[in-house]
């Protein structure tokens, strides 16, 4: 039998199994490189400039260019609020790719405390437009800074940004009248022009700074960078420059501002003094003051608590805000209104045994002296200060003619043109007590008004104007704190001005300023020890606005009382009598009669003012209160 050998390897097989995996394999290179070809084809032709505007978004960058913000002077030239350099740190979200670490790490090298730790994240979780920064804190000092630079590349979307950022040489001083600016909240970005402000970190919140925000802000510009893939800026490729903000000329009188905070001596109170004829308001303080540029940074937790819960209320303006009885400082305005309605005459009197009665009440509405004045006409009522000619006035007069009258000297309205934030405060009527109680008006609350008391409140502001007015003879000239904005010029006659107030007789303003002069002048006048050696015509007239009411029969002994249940004092006054240059308010709390405490603060704010002299000396003026016994309740 023959051996058959059969063969492992057949050679014709494999080589038809290589060449059929060869084929394949050279399709599938093909194909693949058909289709790769393809995509580049595509994205090189067909997407061509979609791609090249990404890859130019990616490599260029659009940055806002935040304004200056214009500059605030005195009427000299005095600067009250700059911009100082300084250096901000800011987080744009869309460059961060984990939040919560980048936190961590700022946290970690800035060594933070806690309650400022918690400030950061909340401002870096303030809603922002997209890729707006969001500023997380002001004010770096020289090691936080070199921090942030050595751990840059462990930061990205983490900036550090000079800027120029607000500073107030008068804080303290300047506080209430100039406010401040602050950082823009979530609210303010909702409202804000987003073109207008972009890059902008700051606001003004309060005072001048909000009032002329638009004036002061400017408008952003932008700059086209080149950036390289960590972000960083290799070069800018163009820009628009920002349009500064205009500067500001107040008619704040800086030297008379801090005598005026000064005089007051940190006690609860304000003083504001305008220039008649052209609605100047040369000094508006409020004490006590605080430090405003605390506010511009944010300030911290325990700070602003302490603010808050401090008894003598720092953050309020008196000024415009603080509401209080006129209390006989409204005499003089409530003589003219009789004059006007022919209730009275200059030479008409009245006799006056110490009280005033309703008909058919036995209640007695007391004067301040108890065995009264005696026979009494307009100007020594005025001089005096006497109640119970001001008791029948007011009830001839009736609380509706009372009200339009004086409603007309600005009373129970905002009255400046530029303050913001004022108090309209409250000049009393039927219908307001209708509204505010549901009950009428009786007569006995006439009688109140008409001594200033009861429901009447006024501001420090308003009382200033109403004094201005009174020295403008009935002329109105709205009160104002711009002087300039930029180089033009505000003018003095300004929209929604009140109409003047026109009397019959002219000579009657005469025997109204000839009562008030003698308040300071007369030998009877409430405040003739503020009067002794004037060197100008001078006329004024005192106030004391009651805390809490008295009894029929009680009687007022501050020594009896705690501090801040003790009267208000007050006094307005204006000055030269003939030509007046400026009218003053005053109202230092609980401090007892106005005709020594409030009327001596009065006399130096004029001699300030208009004596060719160095500004009174502040000690001076508070010896000569403490010697002043002439002062009693009531006047």
């Amino acid at each position: 039998m023959r051996d058959r050998r059969e063969t492992l390897k057949n050679p014709e097989q494999e080589l038809r199994i290589f060449r059929v995996r060869a084929f394949l394999a050279v399709l599938t290179i093909l194909l693949l490189t058909g289709l790769l070809a393809g995509r580049l084809v595509y994205l090189q032709v067909v997407q061509h400039e979609v791609y090249t505007t990404r890859s130019e978004k990616n490599r260029v960058r659009v940055e806002p260019l935040p304004p200056t913000r214009g500059l605030i002077y005195d009427r000299n030239g005095v600067l009250l609020a700059e911009n100082r350099p300084t250096y901000n740190l800011t987080l744009t979200r869309e460059r961060v790719d984990d939040l919560d670490v980048a936190l961590d790490r700022l946290e970690e090298l800035l060594e933070l405390a806690p309650q400022e730790a918690e400030g950061v994240r909340l401002r870096a979780r303030q809603p922002q437009r997209p890729f707006q920064p969001a500023l997380l804190m002001s004010d770096l000092d020289e090691e936080q800074i070199a921090r942030l630079a050595v751990n840059r590349h462990r930061l990205p979307g983490v900036e550090v940004e000079a800027q120029l950022l607000r500073y107030y040489p008068d804080a303290h001083v300047m506080a209430h009248a100039l406010g401040y600016v602050g950082r823009i909240n979530a609210e303010e970005v909702k409202e804000l022009d987003s073109g207008r402000y972009a890059g902008t970190h700051f606001i003004g919140k309060t005072g001048v700074e909000r009032f002329y925000e638009d004036v002061l802000h400017g408008q952003a510009g932008l700059r086209q960078v080149e950036t390289n893939a960590r972000g960083r800026v290799l070069r800018e490729l163009g820009r628009t420059d920002p349009v500064p903000g205009q500067n500001l000329t107040l008619t704040l009188d800086k030297e008379l501002q801090l005598l005026a905070y000064e005089l007051l001596d940190g006690r609860r109170g304000s003083i504001v003094a305008i220039a008649p004829r052209t609605g100047e308001i040369l000094a508006m303080v409020s004490t006590p003051g605080f430090d405003s540029n605390q506010f511009v940074t944010g300030i911290d937790f325990d700070s602003y608590r302490a603010l808050q819960e401090d008894i003598d209320l720092p953050l309020f303006n008196r000024a415009i805000r603080g509401q209080y009885p006129p209390g006989s400082t409204i005499k003089p305005f409530l003589a003219l209104a009789g004059l006007a309605e022919g209730v009275i005459t200059p030479e008409k009197t009245i006799y006056d045994p110490g009280y005033y009665q309703l008909p058919n009440d036995s209640r007695r509405y007391r004067n301040w002296l108890r065995w009264g004045h005696g026979r009494v006409d307009m100007e020594r009522a005025i001089a005096v200060s006497n109640n119970t000619y001001y008791y029948s006035l007011a009830h001839d007069l009736g609380i509706d003619r009372l009200h339009e009258q004086m409603s007309a000297f600005g009373f129970g309205q905002r009255v400046a043109h530029d303050v913001y934030g004022e108090s309209g405060a409250l000049m009393p009527s039927r219908d307001w007590k209708r509204a505010r109680f549901n009950q009428p008006w009786y007569p006995g609350e006439t009688l109140s008004v008409g001594i200033g008391q009861g429901y009447w409140q006024v501001t420090p502001l308003q009382l200033a104007t109403a004094t201005a007015v009174l020295a403008n003879r009935g002329q109105w000239v709205k009160p104002r704190l711009a002087r300039r904005i930029g180089e033009q010029e505000v003018p003095t006659q300004l929209p929604e001005t009140p109409e003047d107030i026109v009397v019959q007789n002219d000579a009657w303003w005469d025997r109204i300023f000839s009562g008030m002069e003698k308040v300071l002048t007369g030998p009877e006048g409430t405040a003739r020890r503020t009067g002794v050696d004037l060197e100008y015509r001078m006329g004024g007239k005192s106030g004391t606005a009651q805390v809490f009411s008295l009894g029929q029969d009680q009687r007022y002994n501050a020594e009896e009382l705690a501090e801040r249940l003790r009267d208000h004092a007050l006094f307005m006054a204006f000055a030269p009598l003939e030509n007046p240059e400026i009218a003053v308010s005053v109202i230092v709390e609980n401090a007892g009669g106005g005709s020594t405490h409030a009327a001596h603060l009065a006399r130096a704010i004029t001699d300030a003012w208009l004596l060719e002299e160095e500004a009174p000396d502040v000690e001076e003026v508070r010896e000569v209160m403490e010697n002043d016994t002439s002062s009693v309740a009531g006047n």
